[in-house]
């Protein structure tokens, strides 16, 4: 299967998680890696769009193409979330239940639904399953950002 991220070009290659420790998002906490994926490219533009203030859009972006294995997969559906799953800021909830899958290490990736498009999913990545080797880095494509998409 092919997931893609979209990013800063110095950190294309990186399959550390290291953005999203120091960081956190809506699925983990600051101090747990996770890499933050998704089933296509408009999904994880529009993401990073609904994250990013247009004055610290980077100007060297690269969508990342990402080979992960078909059976390495937990699929939670919205009945499996908090409730509070779409709230912003991220609630606290969301972030005690990706931390904690992500801590048990039992599945190299989470599929989880977008809360911008529910019908579309993102998928994170764990790079401390012991899995993580079969991850593949296939393509980096540059990526200029057009700021109509943010006006």
């Amino acid at each position: 299967m092919l997931l893609y991220r979209i990013g800063a070009t110095k950190y294309a290659n990186d399959i550390t998680g290291e953005g999203a420790r120091l960081n956190g998002g809506r699925w983990n906490h600051v101090g747990i890696p996770c890499i933050y994926t998704g089933e296509s490219r408009a999904i994880v533009l529009l993401e990073y769009s609904a994250h990013v203030a247009i004055h610290n859009i980077k100007r060297a972006l690269s969508f990342t193409t990402f080979f992960v294995p078909d059976n390495s997969i937990l699929e939670l559906k919205i009945a499996d979330l908090p409730g509070n799953w779409k709230d912003f800021p991220h609630p606290k909830e969301t972030r005690d239940t990706g931390t904690r899958l992500l801590n048990e290490r039992t599945s190299l990736i989470i599929k989880i639904p977008s809360v911008i498009i529910q019908e579309e999913c993102i998928y994170l990545i764990n790079p401390n399953h012991s899995r993580i080797g079969e991850v593949e880095v296939r393509a980096i494509t540059d990526y200029s950002y057009d700021l109509r998409v943010k006006r």
